[in-house]
């Protein structure tokens, strides 16, 4: 993730979380408190100017930190197929190159999807389903054949697929 942080930060030629907001969470209405934060050794000089390049997980001082309310409207970004009310944030083309299974990990898409391909990564939910984790097992589950975007903050990773299991029966019995 830092090498492809530090790939597109040369190719947009400005920071990255000024990229993602203006093309991501500023459409989707997110707030203004969310942030992100490159590694204390990760300045480099792009155009004469001193420039962080960001990093992919929230560790060792650096990633996302980012707040439930936000990390549910990127959820639902990603359920209704990367649209926003009647704007196309992500392309079709992208979304379904992230949930496509990669060959050498069949539940991994693209950095952080996380595919429930043959339903071996949540048993409970439907193979369609998937998650965005973030450190600390902070999830987006996100659910199309249920119309269902759920955050969940700390949750231990063992305790994923109950979560889903309880949250799918409280839906189905409504």
């Amino acid at each position: 993730m830092n090498v492809l942080s530090l790939a597109a930060l040369n190719v947009w030629r400005r920071p990255l979380p000024q990229v993602l907001k203006e093309n991501v969470m500023d459409p989707i209405g997110a707030s203004n408190t969310w942030r992100w934060y490159g590694y204390e050794n990760s300045w480099i000089v792009l155009d004469g100017m001193a420039v962080q390049s960001t990093t992919g997980g929230g560790h060792w001082g650096g990633g996302m930190f980012i707040h439930a309310y936000d990390m549910a409207r990127f959820g639902y970004l990603t359920l209704r197929h990367g649209k926003w009310k009647d704007r196309q944030i992500l392309s079709n083309q992208w979304v379904d190159w992230a949930r496509t299974p990669t060959p050498a990990q069949p539940t991994y898409g693209f950095m952080n999807w996380f595919l429930n391909t043959d339903r071996k990564y949540l048993p409970s939910a439907p193979a369609s389903a998937f998650t965005h984790i973030g450190n600390g097992t902070n999830m987006i589950y996100v659910d199309p054949e249920h119309d269902v975007v759920a955050v969940v903050r700390w949750i231990d990773t063992k305790a994923m697929d109950e979560f889903v299991k309880r949250l799918l029966a409280a839906i189905e019995r409504k």
